[in-house]
């Protein structure tokens, strides 16, 4: 008779296995969070630049115009993070699924869950790295400009 419950020692030891992937999981929800909360404010400056866009004219047109621009590349740039850091989290749990269904089917596919959980990593690399990108160009553009500083004032 063929026995197809697996024990209890090799579930325990397959969720103990899978227990690091899941806090990377629970990692990779926050940063999803902050990139959600970070493209809903560079919306919603747009939105504001492009009420404000119809009515300005000479230097504060052109600083819309070059505000805009610099919102539409930020927008590309932490949604493609948003992918990124989405398809690393897919991958985490795609690892997850893999250690189960290899412990269960007694299957020799450590290869598989290697090369998954470092595109995992990947990803979440390329992730990050356009969050930092995306930071880099907000920085950059956003300054106070020079006029209002009054630094010749004393």
């Amino acid at each position: 008779m063929l026995d197809l419950s697996p024990e209890v020692t090799t579930i325990a030891q397959t969720i103990q296995l899978s227990v690091a992937p899941v806090f990377l999981l629970a990692g990779i929800g926050a940063i999803l969070n902050m990139l959600a909360g970070r493209l809903a404010r560079v919306v919603d400056r747009s939105r504001a630049l492009e009420r404000l866009h119809p009515q300005s004219t000479g230097p504060e047109h052109d600083r819309h115009v070059f505000e805009l621009r610099m919102i539409d590349r930020r927008i590309t740039i932490v949604s493609t993070a948003l992918v990124l850091c989405v398809s690393s989290a897919i991958m985490v749990c795609l690892v997850v699924a893999l250690l189960f269904v290899a412990e269960l089917a007694h299957l020799a596919i450590g290869t598989i869950v290697a090369v998954s959980f470092v595109l995992a990593m990947l990803l979440l690399t390329a992730g990050l790295g356009a969050f930092l990108l995306e930071t880099r160009i907000s920085v950059r553009t956003i300054h106070v400009r020079e006029e209002l500083l009054e630094r010749g004032r004393k």
